[in-house]
């Protein structure tokens, strides 16, 4: 891992961490502290509230099948980093968690037909939302691989980034594969060791966008400049015009700007997060928090 993102990546978290076991404890919610040096605050859900969700975004996951199912996604850590209990813990339980922290965003009441929100991302009206969507970039051969998406949203993928340390790296040979590799990118301005790519996620999303058409953004906090600088990095890599024109980056700040005050005080209780030019408060209780009529 490059120092600095080890350093950027443990102070978020960090502050994750502290702020959730405070906003835990000040809400009464039910939850367990992982092992290790920063532990991190992993909330247990009862069959209608899960303390790493907002009450509005947790009850329209539940209601729909598709995002619901996109809870259980088991916590890969969890044999050797949480207490053992009858409940299997999940990977959306984690403060930690970027794919919760988008669960909450965009599958709040009213997100995804706000035209502010549909303005910012450049997505047309009535797009629906995928979780996990499966995009099978093509293979050289004809085949395709399982590459998964944090989101689709109409012509738009989305990967979302929160404490994640990198962009994970992939054997040369591998990269090679793929079949719009050469003619998407400057190989030789890839960010690479000797053997390995860097930032293979984004390398594969990129090519995800080409074979469909579709726009790609990567989403994450700007407390992370590492990971800009790496999505830059990447995206200045792209040798076909057309492709880096939908490209794009944009912070969990920048799209809080167009939420609703609800989802905007909640995620400055919660995450820190705020709007440009504001500075967070103190974690706020739920009991305060409602939706805008």
């Amino acid at each position: 891992m490059n120092p600095s993102s080890a350093y950027y990546a443990s102070h978020l978290r960090y502050e994750l961490c502290v702020r959730n076991r405070e906003y835990a404890r000040a809400n009464k919610l039910a939850y367990v502290e992982s092992y290790g040096s920063i532990p991190a605050i992993v909330y247990r859900p009862d069959d209608v509230s899960h303390g790493n969700f907002l009450r509005e975004t947790y009850a329209a996951i539940l209601e729909n099948p598709d995002w619901r199912r996109r809870l259980g996604k088991i916590h890969a850590q969890a044999r050797t980093s949480l207490p053992a209990c009858e409940y299997r813990w999940k990977e959306l339980d984690s403060c930690t968690s970027s794919d919760a922290l988008l669960m909450n965003v965009f599958c709040f009441p009213g997100v995804l037909s706000d035209l502010r929100v549909l303005g910012l991302l450049g997505v047309e009206k009535n797009a629906d939302a995928t979780f996990g969507f499966k995009a099978r970039v093509p293979f050289k051969p004809g085949l395709l691989d399982r590459t998964e998406v944090d989101l689709k949203i109409g012509n738009l993928l989305i990967e979302a980034k929160l404490t994640e340390s990198d962009f994970q790296t992939a054997d040369r040979e591998v990269v090679r594969g793929y079949r719009d590799f050469k003619n998407t990118f400057d190989i030789k301005a890839l960010p690479a060791t000797k053997r390995r790519l860097l930032s293979y996620q984004l390398i594969r999303n990129v090519l995800a966008a080409y074979a469909m058409g579709c726009s790609f953004c990567v989403l994450l906090d700007e407390r992370r400049p590492d990971l800009i600088d790496q999505w830059f990095r990447v995206m200045s890599s792209v040798k076909v015009p057309e492709l880096r024109l939908r490209c794009k980056v944009l912070t969990w700040q920048e799209l809080t700007f167009v939420l609703p005050t609800a989802l905007q005080d909640w995620l400055e209780s919660k995450y820190a997060i705020t709007a440009p030019g504001r500075a967070p408060a103190k974690p706020l209780g739920i009991h305060n928090l409602q939706s805008d009529e």
